[in-house]
């Protein structure tokens, strides 16, 4: 087998790689394909070893962290946790506090993310059901990631991207004076993560919003809410 590259030719001969100036003239040098392949992993290593300037979000989800606690005042069995959770009850009973040590997450009062749900940064919540007006025990969570760039959603009247359509980059505190809009049953997220909320000024019960196209919230166990106000969900929250 030979490669053309532009300094020259591989061929391959009983194993051996051999590199040439020119193809069938004048070899250089040669080396094993086990000792190619050596190479080729320790500069892999040497470029996953060198220091980014911006935080991915792939790495802030490594660095996120919840604890879960059986009981309030962070109390008996716990349950660590630093990623998404469909059903808490495979791992405790029930769950009446929590502390977030690192990053953001939502909780929700039903498993797969249904139901109402509740936006959690950096704290301690010993009695998270008083605190955060919940009814009832945290069944599901799920990590949001750090977003560092622009933010853009689009808002659909209706469910299925009908009726009335406009687009948010920064934060609404009430579609109905921004837009003429009284109502907003679907959207499409292109960039960053946002919350959205029952009523204006980010008020009352409210929706985290990953992206992607969202075309019914009654399919997603929102049914009979109105969301009137949207926030994005900044690095400042972190």
């Amino acid at each position: 087998m030979t490669l053309l590259l532009a300094q020259g030719v591989l061929d391959k001969r009983s194993g051996l790689w051999v590199r040439y100036k020119r193809k069938g003239l004048n070899q250089v040098e040669y080396s094993s394909v086990q000792e190619q392949q050596q190479q080729f992993h320790q500069q892999q290593q040497q470029q996953q070893q060198q220091p980014t300037g911006n935080m991915t979000s792939t790495g802030m989800s490594m660095m996120s962290k919840i604890i879960f606690y059986e009981d309030r005042n962070f109390q008996g069995r716990s349950y660590e946790c630093m990623s998404d959770c469909p059903d808490m009850s495979s791992f405790l009973s029930r769950c009446q506090s929590c502390r977030v040590e690192r990053g953001c997450f939502m909780v929700y009062d039903r498993t797969n993310y249904m139901g109402n749900q509740y936006f959690l940064r950096r704290g301690e919540y010993a009695d998270y059901m008083s605190m955060v007006g919940m009814s009832d025990c945290i069944k599901s969570c799920r990590m949001i990631p750090m977003h560092r760039g622009s933010f853009r959603m689009r808002i659909y009247e209706r469910e299925n991207f009908a009726g009335q359509m406009s687009e948010l980059m920064d934060d609404c505190d009430n579609i109905m004076e921004r837009f003429r809009m009284s109502n907003c049953m679907s959207c499409n997220v292109m960039e960053g993560h946002w919350l959205m909320f029952e009523q204006p000024q980010f008020r009352g019960r409210m929706m985290y919003m990953r992206p992607g196209e969202h075309r019914s919230f009654v399919n997603m166990g929102m049914s009979g809410m109105r969301f009137m106000s949207m926030r994005r969900i900044t690095d400042s929250c972190y």
